[in-house]
């Protein structure tokens, strides 16, 4: 009869046909999300490469291109946690599934912070163009290239669901912190004259960037062998 309410359990419970109905959806929505996340990732790659072209190659025009890749990952960033809400509120996932979404959510905002970072390589290397190379941009440029090293490791790792490789990042970072305490003892050591100071605290700020960069790929490695083991 219309309007009538259901009287036993079978009538509001999910049918094997529901189920079955709802389980390849979820799936292909979950494949759909990493695959959205490896976009994500590769765009972040990209506003890195821009940033080493513009501080080490003195190109200007790859840093002003920056902001309008950040604003790409920064929608990207929006559209993968309004997703993953959406499947945790409407699926209710279990065990590694739910794992899976949550790491996403967390590793989305590693990728948007190192995107940041980049953007700030870019605006530090704009400042310094006025100035000439200093004697440790080489050795800053050997850390920068290990932390898009790690960056590639890290999505690799997500792409793979390859929980060994993502732990391996920690390896990576420790040397990248090495770098860091090297180049900075080295630029705070120097007597520098007064109108030096200006490049010398731009390239301090630089290899700050480049650790966070690092430590950030490492944490979406550790996310990705969360996801993975279950064990943090």
């Amino acid at each position: 009869m219309y309007g009538q309410q259901p009287n036993t359990m079978n009538d509001i419970a999910p049918t094997t046909k529901d189920v079955y109905l709802v389980r390849p959806y979820f799936e292909r929505k979950l494949r759909e999300m990493q695959r959205d996340v490896l976009r994500m990732g590769a765009l972040v790659e990209l506003s890195c490469w821009l940033a080493c072209r513009s501080l080490f190659e003195r190109d200007l025009a790859a840093a002003q291109q920056i902001s309008s890749n950040e604003k790409q990952i920064d929608a990207f960033y929006r559209q993968i946690e309004v997703d993953c809400i959406d499947l945790i509120g409407l699926q209710a996932p279990v065990a590694q599934d739910l794992r899976f979404l949550s790491a996403l959510m967390q590793l989305i905002r590693d990728l948007e912070r190192i995107g940041d970072y980049a953007e700030d390589l870019g605006e530090i290397a704009i400042e310094l163009f006025p100035y000439p190379d200093h004697d440790c941009l080489p050795q800053v440029q050997i850390m920068a290239n290990r932390c898009r090293a790690m960056l590639a490791m890290s999505l690799a790792a997500l792409s793979n669901l390859d929980s060994h490789l993502g732990l391996d990042l920690k390896k990576q970072d420790d040397l990248v912190d090495d770098d860091y305490d090297r180049i900075y003892r080295a630029l705070v050591g120097e007597k520098s004259t007064a109108t030096e100071v200006e490049p010398v605290v731009l390239l301090v700020l630089s290899i700050r960037c480049l650790e966070r960069m690092a430590d950030h790929a490492t944490n979406i490695g550790r996310r990705v062998a969360y996801v993975v083991t279950g064990k943090r």
